[in-house]
């Protein structure tokens, strides 16, 4: 098991996941406990551009939204400072985005059941493509996305789980692919 050591983590842990999966507080709390840089890459966009999500969405369209995340997320992997990334759900919608992630970190897949994410969800202004009834859209955007986290080195549901559950089972799962990569060298 991986000790608090930041020289510990080799690699970048990216989350992915549909919206409400947990991704942001799992990845807060798994960087606080490995005393590494935590990077919400929805956040590090508003920063960068100045604007909310909605504003973003609302003045510049999804696709502007898109390269922007595309952009950020391939700088924070660059980084040779090793760090725990939260990705916004649509993160994978682009396959240049899914191939850097795997090349350049170890991908873990937050899920959820469709209630658990309505619930998590729903009342949320800041996810502009949730506007409308937020039960239908989440159901056709999961439906839509299905398959798109499948490239993940492992996938942990999170229903009904603690945090400190999850970051366990990512920790598992990471050191099983530190020693198989370690192997490979």
């Amino acid at each position: 098991m991986l000790t608090n050591e930041r020289r510990e983590l080799r690699h970048h842990i990216v989350l992915i996941g549909f919206m409400g999966t947990g991704k942001s507080i799992v990845g807060q709390r798994l960087a606080e406990r490995l005393h590494v840089p935590f990077i919400d890459l929805d956040q590090e966009v508003v920063r960068q551009e100045g604007r909310s999500i909605p504003e973003l969405f609302a003045q510049e369209g999804e696709e502007y939204f898109r390269d922007t995340e595309s952009k950020v997320l391939a700088a924070w992997l660059q980084s040779e400072q090793p760090g725990i990334i939260s990705t916004g759900g649509g993160a994978v919608l682009r396959a240049i985005n899914c191939d850097v992630m795997k090349q350049q970190g170890f991908v873990v897949a937050l899920t959820a059941e469709v209630d658990t994410i309505i619930a998590r969800v729903s009342g949320d202004a800041d996810r502009p493509l949730l506007q409308g009834n937020a039960s239908e859209r989440v159901h056709q955007l999961m439906e839509a996305r299905a398959g798109r986290y499948d490239f993940a080195h492992c996938t942990i549901p999170t229903d009904q789980c603690e945090v400190e559950h999850i970051m366990h089972q990512i920790l598992e799962a990471y050191e099983t692919y530190r020693c198989a990569t370690k192997e490979a060298e």
